[in-house]
């Protein structure tokens, strides 16, 4: 499988797991080094970002879900997304492969009217190569299982969330939002 198609049956299987709705927010956190072999910040690769973004965004934009793509930590880890989604917080910078990633760099020249916000909270999301994207994830993120673990040779974890429990003992709670 290539990299690209290893994205589209993650993000698939991810989005069909989290029953994700139009106008989610799927969040990515990605290090292209990870995906050839090599440690996290050291190889940033435009050409493999590419192939990742077209797979995800393939996905995504056939179901109507807002990709929101994670800069590296040189940008304090800062989220680009499509300004029609409604984030808020802009910040200024544009994201270049050395500061922000390969990734972000290819979402912010690939978006209509890209924006760069500090935080988003998303519904569901996909860590590629130990990006850390728990921060951006509404609460309560549950952890999910695919049916591959890695793309290239980048280990993936991802989640989903689902509301707060609250009531204690004597409380329903509703299935279908589990």
């Amino acid at each position: 499988m290539t990299i690209k198609e290893e994205c589209i049956k993650a993000v698939s299987e991810l989005c069909d797991i989290a029953k994700l709705k139009k106008g989610n927010i799927f969040v990515v956190g990605c290090s292209t080094s990870e995906v050839v072999g090599a440690k996290i910040g050291t190889d940033s690769n435009p050409d493999i970002a590419k192939e990742i973004y077209e797979g995800i965004s393939s996905v995504l934009n056939e179901r109507g879900i807002y990709l929101a793509v994670q800069c590296c930590e040189h940008l304090n880890r800062a989220i680009v997304i499509e300004r029609e989604s409604g984030a808020q917080g802009e910040v200024n910078v544009i994201p270049q492969k050395k500061a922000g990633g390969s990734l972000a760099t290819i979402a912010y020249n690939s978006f209509k009217d890209p924006l760069v916000v500090e935080e988003i909270q998303a519904d569901c999301g996909i860590d590629i190569g130990n990006t850390l994207i728990g921060m951006h994830l509404k609460r309560v993120a549950v952890p999910v299982r695919l049916s591959i673990n890695k793309i290239g040779n980048a280990p993936i974890v991802c989640a989903r969330v689902r509301p707060k429990f609250i009531g204690g003992i004597r409380a329903i709670y509703d299935e279908g939002k589990m």
